[in-house]
């Protein structure tokens, strides 16, 4: 459903994003992933056709962007950085607007105000000034002007920015949901966001690609990935952990006092430092599984690129 290819864009000699290619598809919830400066908003600009790349191609629906820009936006719902919004309108004034600029007159206006309203519990503050509102309130708020025309294609740039917890849940069980018959794009700098809603990862950085592949591959090139990590409630003598059959290296914290054992390539260690525990009568209040460290991967990564 959309097809990028060898996109770039120049501010001056600026090089924000450079060559980048991916096809993305309907079902994919897509984090896209990035430092400060990388070119992530630039590219989501470029999505929704409000930017115009310096070079290469974007086609959405089998249409080009760049002659059929209307008619692809009619399709597309932002949330852009910040959730911008006339301060001085109450909610209900702004959804109105919104839908009133995408088509809706009467009672099917009404009807995508109250639907949108409900699936974002914007009740509470319908009737207040969006400039009087919380940040969370806010953003909820950008969210729902973005989904009031049911669209086919998600572009939204930190969607979770300012949320309280509970506020991140109900947002990311949304977003899981409407994936189920659209394309949502996530731009974040939030890696927890990635394993919670995204079954695809983008990273970029200077503007290039580095890594488009599913949250699992990105948590396999953690060296911590499959690594057992445990922690003792007092001091003891550990040596054996490290001479145990499949573990390659041992590393301990000195701050926490988590000692880690990283497997030998391919091999499965739990079962043997469960047995060693056991067997020496190790003090032992915490063991788990890494997962792989994604903040680890994320800097690797990142600091690499020219």
């Amino acid at each position: 459903m959309i097809s990028v290819k060898n996109l770039s864009k120049l501010f001056g000699h600026f090089s924000a994003v450079e060559d980048l290619s991916f096809d993305i598809k309907p079902g994919d919830i897509v984090g896209f992933l990035g430092p400060n400066g990388a070119g992530k908003s630039t590219t989501m600009k470029m999505l929704t056709g409000f930017l115009q790349p310096t070079s290469g191609t974007i086609d959405i629906f089998d249409l080009s962007m760049a002659r059929h820009a209307k008619t692809i936006q009619q399709r597309i719902g932002y949330l852009p950085e910040g959730a911008p919004a006339y301060g001085d309108m109450t909610t209900y004034q702004f959804l109105k607007f919104i839908a009133e600029v995408r088509g809706f007159k009467g009672k099917e206006k009404e009807r995508r105000i109250n639907e949108v309203v409900e699936k974002i519990e914007l009740q509470e503050v319908m009737n207040r000034p969006i400039e009087n509102l919380s940040k969370g309130f806010k953003r909820r708020v950008g969210l729902a002007q973005a989904l009031i025309h049911d669209p086919d294609i998600l572009i939204l740039d930190e969607p979770t920015d300012g949320l309280d917890p509970n506020q991140k849940h109900q947002v990311r069980e949304l977003i899981t949901q409407l994936a189920k018959d659209k394309i949502v794009i996530i731009s974040t700098h939030i890696l927890e966001e990635v394993t919670a809603v995204c079954n695809r990862v983008m990273i970029i950085a200077k503007g290039k690609l580095l890594f488009n592949d599913t949250p699992l591959s990105l948590q396999k090139r953690s060296r911590y990935y499959q690594a057992v990590t445990i922690h003792l409630s007092y001091l003891a003598d550990i040596s054996g952990l490290a001479e145990l059959e499949g573990v390659a290296e041992m590393e301990v914290e000195q701050k926490t006092g988590h000692v880690t054992l990283f497997p030998e390539p391919g091999k499965h260690i739990l079962h043997e430092v469960t047995a060693h525990v056991q067997r020496a009568k190790l003090p032992v209040d915490t063991l788990f599984i890494e997962q792989g460290r994604l903040d680890q991967v994320f800097r690797e990564l990142t600091t690499e690129v020219a």
